[in-house]
């Protein structure tokens, strides 16, 4: 890791602290809409579904100013900035609805800077060391998510678990959000300017067939529940509310401690084995939500931290590799996140409102087993065209 650049070194601790922040917040938080604002869990899916919708169009636009303009570092600042405001003043929120606006606030955020660090990173990555150097950055990111969540913990088990202390919680998120926001503004440089800004912009073959093979990705995000669904599926397990961080944990340690090693698997192997254990890991922790024992639970987190991080270190990877227009590519991919998984979400909340959980866990096992197979089907060869 010493020879990392420091500018990625700098946004790691920028994501650390940041994730600290929105760990603090992202475990009680379905706890708080549903069983404090009283409100449904399909105003529960709707919640989840315009944060990740309302980021939309600014990914795909933030990726494409990175590449025709190259303007990036202001972007990574505002849209840090942004996220580290929005997510205290849920702590005045009374209903689902400006429970969604500050989501989506938070959201808009994280879309606005996404493409751009990203971009930042592949520029003062080496060569052949994306998978290294994205594996370190997300163990950075996943290491203030696991901090985040041990101080949620503690918080909630000294404190208690009413509605005031759930408040000054979202409320203290402030702090390490604004850290973040100090370390990118004044010490992480902006990408060179390069001679290609302004240039006539269009989109080559290799993002082309990059986009194509990213949908896979696309789908699985469509059927897999998300962080709210599972910590719901832990309440009707019988888990109490200050117990919820410590499955977030579970979540975030393994993120931790397999990230670094898996981009280093990348740079080896390849994407393509990769994914398919990602893929692999999600199946097995939505048969285990279905499962429902106390046990299956605390290991349906583990496999879930094993397939996000092996997932988008994988994807995050192979478009630093084979993208030409990488902020734009970058920007498709978490606008393609975002609009997948904003209608998963709507489909999961109604499902268990009107059909029942069972169902629910059923439509994603079900959907999460056929792209696995669909992906295994297309073969490592289409992976291979790009090298």
């Amino acid at each position: 890791m010493k020879d990392i650049d420091k500018n990625i070194v700098y946004l790691g601790w920028v994501s650390f602290f940041t994730d600290m922040a929105s760990a603090m917040v992202n475990p009680i938080l379905p706890i708080f809409v549903v069983a404090i604002l009283h409100e449904g869990y399909d105003k529960l899916g709707f919640i989840v579904a315009v944060a990740t919708f309302v980021s939309y169009a600014l990914r795909l636009l933030s990726g494409y100013i990175s590449d025709r303009y190259g303007i990036v570092k202001p972007l990574v600042v505002s849209g840090y900035l942004l996220s580290a405001v929005s997510k205290p003043l849920i702590a005045f929120s009374h209903s689902y609805k400006s429970v969604a606006l500050l989501k989506g606030l938070e959201r808009l955020g994280k879309g606005v800077r996404s493409a751009p660090k990203d971009l930042l990173i592949s520029v003062y990555a080496k060569k052949k060391e994306e998978g290294k150097t994205f594996g370190f950055h997300k163990t950075m990111d996943i290491g203030g998510e696991l901090s985040g969540t041990i101080i949620g913990f503690l918080l909630l088990y000294y404190l208690g678990q009413g509605e005031a202390v759930i408040r000054n919680i979202f409320l203290a998120t402030i702090v390490p959000g604004l850290i973040g926001v100090v370390i990118v503004l004044f010490l992480v440089k902006d990408a060179p300017k390069s001679r290609d800004v302004g240039y006539s912009f269009h989109v080559t073959g290799a993002d082309k067939r990059v986009v194509k093979m990213l949908f896979f990705y696309f789908l699985f995000v469509l059927f897999v529940f998300s962080d709210a669904f599972f910590t719901m599926r832990a309440k009707t397990a019988g888990f109490e509310t200050f117990m919820i961080p410590l499955l977030f944990v579970v979540s975030t340690a393994t993120q931790t401690l397999i990230s670094y090693p898996v981009g280093k698997l990348i740079d080896r192997f390849g994407v393509h084995y990769l994914l398919a254990a990602a893929y692999l890991s999600g199946v097995i922790a939505q048969l285990l939500l279905l499962e429902g024992s106390r046990v299956s639970i605390w290991l349906a987190y583990a496999f879930l931290g094993i397939f996000t991080v092996t997932s988008l270190n994988a994807n995050r990877a192979y478009i630093a590799r084979y993208a030409t227009n990488r902020g734009s590519v970058y920007g498709i991919f978490y606008a393609g996140v975002a609009l997948f998984g904003a209608i998963g979400a709507l489909v999961s909340g109604y499902v268990w409102e009107y059909m029942g959980m069972h169902d629910a866990l059923l439509l994603a096992l079900g959907g999460s087993v056929i792209v696995l197979l669909l992906y295994l089907a297309a073969g490592k060869s289409d992976f291979d065209a790009l090298s």
